[in-house]
């Protein structure tokens, strides 16, 4: 089977005893694409990277890489280059040692590997770094030092294991940034295992999540932000309140819900009739919230009363929480007003319905 994809996978599967990591996983990933394998941990992510990287064998099916089938083949002759989330640096070797190390287990002639060397230096900006060794380094100059091994033999694919889990929340940002910088200008496929959905997000092209070995969706990833197909790929990506009530009736695409005593309306999701259940998802960002009495709501939105039981100030915005009338809690995105609404004050939230994402429960009371 011949494929003119730089990464292909064809109905991949791995099983350790009772468990199936992988569960026929097919996949294609584009040259110059930038894609994340995202998931809870033990949804199959690092097992399926392993499977492409020739780190595990795959039970079942095929992977290709830039049209080769490479299923069979060991690492190093994948053409594929690997960055861990430990940096894994001899710390007895230099950085350029460290750098150099896949280019001298390939035999490369001596003038070339420093030909790479000083080409992936200028590349992470670590020139005039090469007679140090790890200990002398930063947790972020260390990380771009894996980088540069992972690159420096110019593979075909680069495979990234949560490499920034490890980094503070600073440092993580100025290496995101980074990281897009060095895909865009060497031009192959990153593909990328995490599990912050605001990494993936910030990161990538397209994603993948993952659940239980399985793919629950694969696409754009403002796609799967602002359409998720399932419940799970709804619930993970970004800050959500659920909800799940039962349907009480039904009015065109609209469905009305008792809520724990509140009513609410929201889209019908497929196959769902009165006296079902409906989880829904709401995006804390969707939502607005104003003291009681002072909405000014658009025209077929829902507002409910509450009182506001704290604030999280995040500069352009502020993470508000409510207590509505059921006792359930909401989380507000919205931008900061806290003099006019000191925690206790009695407030408004208000939504559109169609703001939210609808489907049937999945058992869940």
């Amino acid at each position: 089977m011949q494929t003119s994809h730089a990464l292909q996978l064809v109905e991949v599967e791995k099983q350790f005893g009772d468990v199936r990591a992988v569960d026929n996983v097919s996949l294609e990933v584009e040259k110059g694409e930038f894609f994340a394998l995202l998931g809870p941990s033990g949804s199959g992510k690092t097992t399926l990277l392993r499977i492409i990287a020739g780190l595990e064998s795959a039970g079942k099916g095929s992977v290709f890489i830039g049209g080769k089938n490479v299923t069979k083949k060991p690492p190093y002759a994948r053409g594929i280059g690997m960055v861990f989330q430990d940096f894994l640096l001899f710390p007895h070797k230099t950085v350029g040692e460290n750098i150099a190390f896949p280019l001298k287990m390939q035999k490369m002639e001596k003038n070339r590997q420093k030909e790479q060397l000083a080409w992936v230096l200028d590349l992470v900006r670590m020139r005039g770094y090469e007679d140090r060794f790890p200990n002398q380094l930063s947790g972020g100059q260390k990380q771009r030092v894996a980088l540069a091994r992972g690159l420096v033999a110019r593979p075909d694919i680069l495979l990234l294991d949560e490499p920034l889990a490890n980094l503070d929340r600073e440092l993580r940002k100025e290496m995101e940034v980074e990281m897009r910088r060095f895909q865009a200008e060497i031009d192959i496929p990153f593909v990328y295992v995490t599990h912050n959905q605001e990494e993936a997000l910030t990161l990538s092209n397209r994603v993948a999540v993952m659940k239980d070995g399985h793919f629950e969706q694969v696409g754009d990833k403002l796609e799967l932000y602002d359409e998720p197909e399932t419940a799970f790929v709804a619930s993970f990506l970004g800050l959500n309140n659920t909800i799940i009530g039962k349907v009480i009736r039904q009015e065109n695409d609209f469905s009305f819900v008792d809520w724990k005593g509140i009513k609410l309306k929201m889209v019908t999701p497929e196959n769902v009739t009165v006296g079902d259940e409906i989880e829904y998802y709401l995006r804390s960002e969707k939502m607005h919230i104003n003291p009681l009495g002072k909405t000014a709501p658009i025209d077929g939105s829902i507002v409910l009363p509450g009182r506001l039981r704290d604030i999280i100030f995040k500069g352009q915005y502020s993470d508000y929480f409510v207590i509505l009338g059921n006792n359930e809690e909401m989380v507000i995105s919205d931008v900061p007003d806290i003099p006019s609404m000191p925690t206790g004050a009695k407030v408004e939230v208000s939504w559109l319905p169609a703001a939210g994402f609808s489907f049937a429960a999945q058992g869940r009371v």
